[in-house]
């Protein structure tokens, strides 16, 4: 049996730490250094969930993670929305108009763009947004700033610069929440009558209509279609998997028809997970 913890990418802090207590309640974590790690405790029985970023409102998919999703041998067993409130924040003491360097990660830095170019600061990627308030807690390097949630800031002990710096007031990021198959984690929350979200990746044959072929099985039953990714194959150059988010329960008859049509005009299907989809927060 998995041990009891739930992982995460980054610090204390983190969105991602939000989206595990949004998920599971105030459950014990802990914070990795980075996805692969997050996928490889939960693939390896150290964890009993990980806790993952698939897609953010303003910035798109992460697609490392959708890399990872097809690498391990887990699922998809439900989806969390957390609002992502962004601020500015330095050691105390330091100066808005004094600040030269600014630390987040690349989505954060990205989510906060018009704000960001207002001044010609030099904008340093690291792994986490929280992580970036860490360096600024640790480190004596003055004339730095970090993008972070207000309650990293104050976690870290940074004071706030400005407030409220995201481009789009209702920024938001939808996490997943993955476990080893037969294995389900202690979720907060869930009712029997959730709308469900199944998730596919399908691989094609390289040839004209092969992915129309899919989408026409999914049409023909009905099967709302909620996302369409491409990724790079891993096994030949310049083939490509699609994944495919299905506003529909696993358990539907449509959905058990569809699976049974889609066998023949696809060189590979892979059921990711079937589970509650996440209100907005």
């Amino acid at each position: 049996m998995p041990s009891g913890r739930v992982v995460y990418s980054g610090e204390p802090g983190a969105f991602a730490e939000d989206a595990v207590v949004a998920a599971f309640g105030d459950v014990e974590r802990q914070g990795l250094p980075g996805f692969r790690q997050a996928f490889e405790a939960v693939a390896a029985g150290e964890a009993i969930a990980g806790v993952i970023p698939i897609e953010n409102s303003v910035h798109g998919t992460v697609r490392e993670n959708y890399d990872l999703l097809l690498e391990h041998d887990l699922e998809i067993r439900a989806e969390v929305v957390v609002p992502v409130r962004l601020c500015l924040a330095a050691r105390r003491g330091e100066r808005l108009d004094e600040v030269e360097r600014v630390y987040s990660h690349v989505q954060a830095l990205g989510q906060a763009e018009a704000f960001l170019r207002r001044r010609p600061w030099a904008l340093l990627t690291t792994y986490n947004t929280a992580g970036a308030g860490k360096l600024l807690a640790e480190g004596r390097e003055p004339s730095s700033a970090a993008v972070l949630s207000p309650r990293a800031a104050a976690l870290f002990g940074l004071e706030v610069l400005a407030e409220d710096i995201q481009d789009v007031p209702d920024n938001r990021t939808r996490f997943l929440v993955v476990a080893l198959p037969g294995v389900e984690p202690p979720l907060t929350g869930r009712s029997a009558g959730d709308t469900m979200r199944t998730t596919l990746v399908v691989a094609v044959r390289n040839e004209p209509g092969s992915l129309l072929r899919v989408l026409r099985v999914l049409g023909d039953h009905a099967l709302n279609m909620s996302t369409l990714e491409s990724r790079p194959s891993r096994e030949r150059a310049w083939e490509y998997v699609f994944w495919i988010d299905l506003d529909a329960d696993l358990a539907m008859p449509s959905m058990q028809a569809a699976l049974g049509e889609l066998g023949p005009v696809t060189t590979m299907l892979r059921v990711l997970g079937s589970y509650p989809h996440a209100p907005d927060r």
